[in-house]
């Protein structure tokens, strides 16, 4: 059943876009709910024809001022941010006014992981009279269901990698690292840091090629969970087309993410491909998060 319009009357949603189709999957849907918006890709990560369909404005990072200006004048007054998000050395970033005013909060947002410079960006918004939104609340049709999508569903051995690759994901919370591991036979291979899922998959690929990973082929669990204690309204585990093509290079059995709480682009074609890639891809419920 469509929903209504979702807060139709609280005026044009702005979304910051950083790279990969998932900004313009909830752009899409907020549309369809009645409700307009304003993208505000990321200068240098978004490709500029992909936007052309849209009402957008580019922004830079360290332009808080002007970011500010232009969403005002839209009458914007709710944020999303979604997307890939190339993190910047602080040394490059060329500020103006808006952003020094606020610098020795912006060098402090730099030192930590990416919940903890995401939710220092979200207090510099609020300061500023915005409200922060996840993708989920604005587009819930985003999240991965629980079960699987496509034909293929994991096996006990899978559900056992599955298990481990979450109790070992939420461990690892409290560090504030990556989102991602993969584990194979109970082994763990990879935690994702700071190269992101799809580079930790073509390193799964590379170990293999080099004879360092000896389980077979067909088998390990890309595992994909948010961590414990994070800011869901930004930055909650996503997968893609890309993720499914990236999994079944790395020769790995299938991909889980924690149903309601992750992001998945284009469900069908998803689905799609890893029928095609004869893998599996499928949202795990508490139940399946226990070791």
């Amino acid at each position: 059943m469509t929903a209504g319009p979702a807060n139709a009357g609280e005026g044009p949603l702005a979304i910051i876009c950083g790279g990969g189709a998932l900004p313009f999957a909830v752009a899409d849907a907020v549309m369809r709910r009645g409700r307009s918006v304003v993208l505000f890709p990321v200068r240098g990560w978004v490709d500029p024809k992909a936007v052309a369909g849209y009402p957008h404005h580019f922004i830079d990072i360290g332009r808080l001022g002007r970011f500010h200006r232009q969403a005002t004048a839209a009458g914007c007054r709710e944020l999303v941010m979604i997307g890939t998000v190339l993190r910047p050395a602080l040394r490059d970033i060329h500020f103006d006014w808006g952003a020094l005013r606020e610098l020795p909060t912006v060098i402090r947002m730099f030192r930590g992981g990416d919940n903890h410079l995401l939710s220092i960006l979200a207090r510099l918004f609020e300061k500023r009279g915005f409200r922060f939104v996840g993708a989920h609340e604005v587009a819930p049709e985003i999240l991965m269901p629980q079960g699987t999508l496509g034909r293929r569903e994991p096996s006990v051995r899978d559900r056992a990698d599955i298990a481990r690759g979450a109790a070992l994901l939420s461990a690892l919370g409290p560090f504030d690292v990556g989102q991602a591991a993969v584990v194979a036979d109970n082994y763990v291979l990879a935690i994702e840091a700071a190269e992101g899922t799809d580079r930790m998959l073509a390193r799964i690929g590379e170990l293999r090629s080099e004879g360092r990973v000896r389980s077979a082929v067909g088998t390990g669990v890309l595992v994909k969970t948010p961590k414990p204690a994070q800011d869901r309204r930004f930055d909650l585990p996503a997968i893609g087309p890309a993720t499914v093509a990236s999994a079944a290079r790395a020769g790995l059995a299938g991909i889980a993410v924690t149903a309601n709480a992750a992001i998945v682009a284009e469900p069908a074609e998803v689905g799609a491909a890893a029928d095609r890639a004869g893998i599996f891809v499928t949202g795990i419920g508490p139940d399946e998060r226990e070791p």
